[in-house]
């Protein structure tokens, strides 16, 4: 019995790893493609839910490759689907395409000079997050595909995804649109797989994190309602930037006392407060707006009553009211267990074990969360930092920069595990409302 099954273990171990070998020469000569295509994207950057001219070269490399393509998904995005020769699963892959309203202002060759309006205001557009990285990268990942249909079983889903930063205000946008209009159904996906370029990972690495990897983002608006009067005569009136500071303070308590942070982070600040016109005017209101982030959905769940139980409460107990509204930015990425579990030996044998790392929890927020909701999904991050460099290049930034020599490691990751996965006969069940 021993026998057979270490024979087994050896069979299979030498299946997956000979998967590689077969598609080098189609790694090889899709290299200088991803850089190249990358670079054009980075110098001409588009905005949220504006990706018209991104979009328009997503879609005629796809159709050049044979693969059945929609466009005009959630405004400017585009899907591809791609059949293999044998029946079997649906896998989705997704990149998101959009830049951001930043001025870049490196020395790069091929920076962007682009200039855009958001808000009502002229503004710099850059590829500040490295989205042209996450396409370039997908578009190779099709082009190798498209020339192994014979070794797909199933069906692999091409999502290229507009607005991940946020849909300009008064639209909708972003992945929750794309799956309101049905971009996981049709044929339904029974796993999907992303991935993020870091600019303080080292190039040729992975990092991952089981369960709740980054935070779901709430943005709230606290309004407090007092009684103005003059600021000689506080007694007559009910002050309600007093009463704001209080809830401030309140509010931390939340975090500091009453939730479990051994368990996960957590973390609810107070960006903005409007209140008051003049020095000695006590006002008749004040307006609070903030974020919050969790990994946990019932700390979330938590944290959203005892918020708005604290707010209304130390309102009341000042001699004013308030209130908490709470709407959702994204979910929380919630990296399926047995799905990890099932990819950690082959991105072990693309990027070698070495290279494999695991991450702490992100307060950060990834609107890929919400194609989480509907599939088991896997969600990581690829080095993207110059190895040696004693200086890293922040996200969002102006000096924002991607060493884009290594970007074939994520072709090579997202499509090993497209194909190990499809092959396999496991297929993750999706959890309903998992811890963090």
């Amino acid at each position: 019995m021993k026998k057979i099954t270490l024979l087994a273990i050896f069979l299979f171990g030498f299946s997956a790893y000979a998967q590689g070998p077969k598609l080098e020469k189609d790694y090889a000569a899709i290299e200088n493609k991803v850089i190249e295509w990358r670079r054009d994207i980075h110098q001409n950057p588009e905005l949220g839910n504006r990706e018209f001219k991104t979009a328009e070269k997503i879609a005629k490399h796809l159709e050049s490759l044979g693969i059945e393509v929609q466009t005009g998904v959630a405004y400017t995005g585009v899907v591809g689907i791609l059949k293999g020769n044998k029946p079997g699963k649906v896998v989705a892959l997704r990149a998101d395409i959009d830049a951001l309203p930043v001025v870049e202002r490196n020395d790069l060759p091929y920076k962007s000079t682009v200039t855009s309006e958001y808000l009502g205001e002229k503004v710099g557009v850059m590829h500040a997050c490295g989205h042209d990285t996450h396409t370039a990268i997908l578009m190779g990942v099709a082009e190798v595909m498209s020339k192994n249909k014979d070794k797909i079983k199933g069906t692999i889903k091409f999502i290229f995804q507009p607005s991940e930063e946020g849909p300009p205000p008064g639209e909708e946008g972003g992945a929750l649109l794309m799956v309101k209009e049905g971009v996981m159904e049709n044929p339904k996906v029974d796993a999907i797989f992303g991935l993020h370029i870091n600019s303080q990972t080292p190039v040729g690495t992975i990092k991952y994190k089981s369960g709740g990897a980054m935070a779901a983002a709430q943005s709230f608006t606290i309004n407090v309602k007092g009684k103005q009067s003059h600021g000689s005569r506080p007694w007559s009136g009910v002050d309600p930037i007093l009463i704001s500071a209080k809830i401030i303070d309140g509010l931390q308590t939340i975090i500091s006392r009453e939730t479990d942070l051994t368990e996960e982070a957590a973390v609810i600040t107070v960006g903005k407060i409007k209140s008051g016109v003049r020095s000695n005017i006590i006002p008749e209101s004040a307006e609070m707006i903030g974020t919050i982030r969790t990994l946990d959905y019932d700390m979330k769940d938590k944290l959203n009553k005892r918020m708005v139980e604290m707010v209304e409460t130390i309102a009341k107990a000042y001699g004013g009211t308030a209130t908490c509204e709470i709407m959702d930015a994204t979910d929380i990425t919630y990296n399926n267990p047995e799905l990890v579990e099932q990819m950690l030996p082959t991105i072990r044998r693309v990027a070698g074990e070495a290279n494999i790392q695991t991450h702490k929890a992100i307060t950060g927020a990834e609107d890929f969360s919400y194609f989480q909701r509907e599939a088991p999904g896997f969600f990581f991050f690829l080095g993207g930092m110059t190895p040696g460099n004693t200086e890293s290049f922040p996200h969002h930034t102006p000096d924002f920069k991607i060493d884009d020599s290594d970007l074939l490691l994520g072709v090579r990751a997202l499509t090993e595990m497209s194909l190990d996965y499809l092959n396999s006969d496991k297929t993750p069940i999706l959890e309903n409302k998992p811890k963090g």
